[in-house]
């Protein structure tokens, strides 16, 4: 397979390049086609020991990709997307572009693969909270049946972008006139603020959540709500989540279904201080969960803790294994 990465130089490219070299189908791939802006032209990716030339998008057109990655924003992705489609080519889009569109599917491989048709040659990569949120709730929701779901975020700065990095980075060091990608400090502070405000009060982050999490699910009218919140933390998202069922559990069955679903990591060992965290999903493709314990204050309902790395599973990772299932299907 010839392979377009759209956006190569950004944090989700180059993760996307690492999780590409390592993945199922990394000995079907001939070849690289790095994806940049023009002031990137001419730089060097690497890719499994082969050095590749940055090139313009329409350049990377000509060269007749089958396949491009897109993690370049949505302004990019609404008007090259469609232009990869006219050559034939597949498009996993990893901006909001595209995601709540009727024609395109929305998709998390561990709770909807099965929906991939041949047809489907602009596809959806979820934000980054709603795959791992929706990884857990397809697990449990198959059996006990999902009736509400509240949901606080605590996203690293790395959802942000190399910018935020840097903004954490000065004021740890105390350097002062940096470029600034919050509207205040993130070091040794916390932001109830992930993207723009809506005219309902809720941030588009929030929204994103809720709206995705409800197509990927199947469920249009799912009881979801969410609160999202930036923390100081480079890499790796958190989520406080309170699950209500149409039916009872027991925890001993939460934790079996848990330890024997695909991409899902259960930690939940209070005992020896043993619980999901942000250091130890680094680097990682599994959804980590923990701290699990009935809701004393509502029947049917269940608190978890979970965490993901947000460029592998959150994004790079996620849109590599749509790539791995489309590639048996193209």
């Amino acid at each position: 397979m010839r392979i377009a990465i759209v956006g190569a130089t950004g944090l989700v490219g180059t993760t996307m390049l690492e999780v590409l070299s390592k993945s199922k189908i990394a000995d079907s791939i001939t070849q690289i086609i790095p994806i940049a802006s023009e002031k990137s032209k001419g730089k060097i990716v690497q890719f499994k020991g082969k050095e590749y030339a940055i090139v313009t998008l329409d350049e990377g057109l000509k060269l007749n990709p089958q396949v491009a990655l897109f993690s370049a924003g949505g302004s990019v992705s609404l008007e090259y997307a469609p232009k990869f489609q006219e050559i034939g080519c597949y498009v996993i889009d990893n901006s909001s572009a595209w995601r709540m569109n009727p024609n395109n599917k929305l998709i998390v491989p561990e709770v909807n693969g099965n929906e991939l048709t041949k047809d489907d040659y602009i596809i959806a990569n979820p934000n980054c909270s709603t795959i791992q949120l929706v990884v857990v709730l397809k697990a449990l929701g198959d059996v006990f049946g999902l009736k509400r779901v509240v949901v606080s975020t605590y996203q690293s700065v790395t959802g942000t972008g190399v910018k935020a990095v840097q903004q954490m980075d000065d004021e740890r060091n105390n350097v002062y006139g940096g470029v600034k990608a919050y509207p205040h400090q993130i070091d040794k502070n916390i932001l109830p603020h992930i993207d723009s405000f809506l005219d309902n009060g809720y941030t588009k982050e929030e929204m994103k959540v809720v709206n995705e999490s409800r197509k990927i699910l199947g469920i249009p009218d799912l009881k979801i709500t969410c609160t999202a919140v930036r923390v100081p933390v480079v890499g790796g998202h958190s989520e406080s989540v309170n699950i209500e069922f149409s039916k009872p559990f027991e925890l001993d069955q939460i934790k079996n279904i848990l330890s024997n679903s695909d991409g899902i990591i259960l930690v939940d060992d209070v005992a020896n201080n043993q619980y999901p965290m942000p250091i130890h999903s680094h680097n990682r493709d599994e959804v980590f969960v923990g701290r699990l314990r009935k809701d004393e204050s509502m029947p049917n309902t269940l608190n978890c803790w979970i965490v993901a790395d947000n460029l592998r599973k959150g994004a790079a990772t996620n849109a590599v294994q749509i790539l791995e299932l489309m590639h048996w299907l193209i």
